[in-house]
């Protein structure tokens, strides 16, 4: 991967108390070699392409088992167990996520969600940050009813939203139901699904039952 070197101020020789030629071109040299370091960092930051050379902070994570909410209309934290990419932040073991930088943030996330009643059922989705709710950040999901007893019912239920993020923040994503699936009974309703990789009839990944994303848009104003 394409990389490059900061530059240092170079350590710059004492004037000798004799004006000498050698001295003058030594002294220039290395204030040629250091500009040259500086021009040509700017040259890739500002070419095509220079934004491989930068990195924002940000983080994805994502989540393998399936996810059931703690009953009716009962806030639960969506969890992540899989640290995907991260810079600039921390997984905490309460999957929330902790801010290194002050900044604007762009977030995103896709959650499996699924529908095992005979008729729909909303579902929300929503962020805190310290244990407050971020004003404007709720989404809400009609997840259809099953098809049969056998077929549930699918969405993916996606959504961004961007806002002010201070270092030491820690952002949560919580979702409820007014329908708990609980797969002990059962009793129908919505959970996230999760599935592993398959082969047959087709190979394919993996589907996470939650994926989540904060990336870096812009400095505070």
């Amino acid at each position: 991967m394409a990389k490059l070197i900061p530059t240092r101020a170079p350590a710059l020789p004492m004037a000798e108390n004799v004006y000498t030629r050698d001295f003058k071109n030594r002294y220039s040299n290395i204030l040629r070699l250091y500009f040259a370091q500086i021009d040509a960092i700017i040259q890739a930051l500002l070419g095509d392409n220079g934004g491989q050379y930068l990195q924002n902070p940000h983080i994805a994570a994502s989540d393998s088992t399936s996810q059931y909410a703690d009953g009716d209309d009962d806030p639960t934290i969506v969890v992540f167990n899989t640290l995907e990419s991260v810079s600039g932040f921390t997984l905490n073991l309460d999957s929330s996520s902790t801010a290194g930088q002050d900044g604007v943030y762009k977030i995103d996330f896709s959650l499996q969600m699924v529908n095992t009643d005979n008729v729909s059922h909303d579902a929300f989705v929503w962020l805190q940050t310290n244990g407050t709710l971020v004003p404007g950040s709720s989404s809400r999901f009609t997840v259809p009813a099953r098809k049969s007893a056998g077929v549930y019912g699918y969405i993916v239920a996606y959504s961004s939203i961007e806002f002010e993020i201070a270092k030491d923040d820690q952002i949560k994503f919580w979702w409820a139901t007014s329908k708990a699936y609980n797969p002990i009974g059962p009793v129908a309703g919505i959970y996230m699904e999760a599935q592993p990789a398959q082969t047959l009839p087709y190979p394919r990944p993996s589907n996470p039952s939650a994926v989540g994303s904060i990336n870096y848009v812009s400095r505070l104003p």
